[in-house]
């Protein structure tokens, strides 16, 4: 068996680096004149999406005929403004219902949905045009720059945990889903054979079932690849390791799958097909089991070359909890600066959490960190950054959004010729991101203000801060009556987690998953916003300058709450 498959491996490995190589060097190339790439982009995309409504709408055809790339560039701020999701809503409504040509020519491949701002999640359009040269061909990069990071990552099996492909449809047909889940569905042949379980895991609506199936799956195999976004779920997938260990052992030795777990009877069928008996692995994890007493990655999976997830921004805490569970000599590989808008670039080395943006397949421009309160900030082109400084990202692509602001804060490391290499921070402007959930201001406010209605409690004022270290948020209220009580208070926050779980989808999925874990409660007294904006006055804010979020990450402020607690 071991003469096939070092044969089979090396032909992938041949073809991986064939056409990863190709894509890099076209990365390297264009990165050689960043302005004019970053021109050559923006022309591309306007002349294909200047006959749209939205391209004749903003003058595309305008903007195009101007002489020099500067020209361009000014023409492009001048005719289209800064965009959030909710300005590109009624084009993808249109798209949505069946209408062709409206962002770009024709209609999406797919929609990726995530998140937005408000209760209403955002559903990105992914053209055809965009799934194939960035996620398709970029994505050949990034499994290049694995092997030459780790040339025997995918010597073994790889462990992949990504959402449903395809989760419905909009009322025109057209599908949606995870970008990462059609992704893994579309890898060639010659790749899926390495994935531990069979790719109808991801329809498993039940998360501790899936989980339990994944990992049933994965500790059976020899892994030395793990893709999964956020280090939150290897916490998880520990978890459930610790709590059903024996029962991984007993599936293994007999080839089957516990029935502890509900699951649709046809994906079932197809787990329990793929299942085989394996007394021999079955008998290796009981002795690791006696040897350790708690079995660790770096015990059933010794071969591990490298793990990829994110450790930037709010998941770096995550990551601190599980790399030392992996096996010394496996390298981090960082997931990279990605988000179901754009695929803005990819990881070159391991175990460094800088992103080089593929300037040349979209268009970005950037705010300074000063400048992100004003209306009418300073744009910087890709090749006017500053190493070490902060920015604000500003995207384009040819899948319809124009001008679309990131919302998040990345700091510039260093460069690859004269394209940045960007590091995460952290979201901007009222959005919090703990394992991946995006909650917003926005969606916090209004999820209160329907616990009100809901429960017939007015809350005066109200506050919520994020606890990285714990996993979850801690929420301080102020009710009109204060005979409210602790127990009271903690069934609004039950009825508003609730809520909120309805208003934002990754929210819900992250609290079901447990990776988000469940919210705890303060009460305050009276006039407790007076109090808490007299401490701030009093500490040095200016009285005409002071203003507060209403749900912040912010361990400075939240230290102020403690005052304002009832005793």
């Amino acid at each position: 068996m071991e003469g096939p498959r070092i044969k089979g491996w090396f032909k992938m490995r041949l073809l991986l680096t064939i056409v990863g190589k190709k894509a890099l060097n076209e990365l390297k190339k264009e990165s050689k004149d960043g302005k004019k790439s970053s021109a050559n982009c923006l022309r591309r995309i306007l002349t294909t999406s200047k006959d749209t409504v939205y391209g004749k709408e903003h003058k595309f055809a305008d903007i195009l005929a101007a002489k020099t790339d500067d020209e361009l560039f000014a023409l492009y701020q001048k005719n289209v403004k800064l965009n959030d999701y909710e300005d590109f809503r009624p084009y993808i409504d249109r798209h949505k219902n069946g209408e062709p040509d409206i962002l770009f020519p024709g209609k999406p491949k797919f929609y990726a949905t995530t998140s937005g701002t408000t209760k209403e999640p955002k559903w990105i359009p992914v053209t055809e045009q965009y799934y194939k040269e960035v996620y398709k061909k970029m994505n050949q990069a990034w499994f290049y720059t694995m092997i030459m990071n780790r040339p025997m990552v995918f010597y073994k099996n790889t462990c992949s945990i990504v959402g449903k492909a395809i989760e419905g449809a909009a009322p025109d047909g057209t599908v949606y889903g995870s970008i990462g889940g059609v992704m893994q569905r579309d890898i060639p042949d010659f790749m899926k054979v390495l994935y531990t379980a069979p790719l109808d895991v991801s329809h498993i609506p039940d998360y501790k079932a899936r989980y339990y199936t994944i990992m049933r799956f994965s500790i059976e195999k020899d892994v030395s690849l793990i893709l999964t976004a956020n280090p939150s779920t290897l916490v998880e997938m520990q978890t459930n390791v610790n709590e059903f260990f024996d029962d991984y052992c007993n599936d293994i030795e007999y080839g089957t799958l516990s029935n502890k777990f509900p699951m649709p009877d046809d994906i079932r069928k197809i787990m329990t097909d793929f299942a085989k008996p394996n007394p021999k692995r079955a008998a290796e994890l009981r002795k690791l089991k006696q040897q350790y007493g708690t079995v660790l990655p770096k015990h059933y999976w010794p071969n591990m070359q490298v793990v990829n997830v994110w450790f930037c921004g709010n998941t770096k805490i995550y990551y601190e909890k599980v790399k030392d569970s992996f096996p010394k000599d496996c390298v981090f590989h960082e997931f990279g600066y990605i988000s179901t808008e754009c695929k803005t670039g990819v990881t070159l080395k391991s175990n460094q959490p800088e992103t080089t943006i593929f300037g040349h397949k979209s268009y970005f421009e950037f705010i300074h960190e000063s400048e992100t309160d004003n209306p009418n900030p300073k744009i910087h082109q890709i090749h006017e950054l500053k190493q070490g400084e902060r920015y604000c990202m500003l995207i384009t692509t040819c899948s319809g959004l124009y001008r679309y602001n990131m919302n998040d804060l990345l700091k510039v490391n260093s460069y690859f010729n004269e394209f940045p290499q960007l590091e995460f921070i952290q979201k901007v402007n009222g959005t919090i991101s703990l394992t991946g959930e995006k909650l917003h201001e926005r969606q916090f406010i209004e999820a209160v203000h329907e616990t009100e209605r809901q429960t017939k409690k007015t809350v005066p004022f109200f506050v919520g801060f994020a606890n990285p270290e714990k996993s979850n948020y801690k929420y301080y209220f102020e009710f009109a009556d204060q005979n409210t009580s602790q127990s009271e208070a903690e069934a609004f926050t039950v009825k508003l987690d609730n809520i909120m779980q309805e208003y934002n989808g990754e929210y819900r999925d992250k609290r079901q998953s447990n990776r988000l874990k469940a919210p705890e409660t303060a009460l305050m007294g009276p006039e407790s916003f007076e109090r808490f904006k007299a401490a701030c006055i009093e500490s040095g804010y200016r009285d005409g300058q002071f203003k507060l979020n209403l749900l912040m990450q912010d361990e400075k402020r939240q230290a102020m709450f403690k005052d304002l607690i009832k005793q």
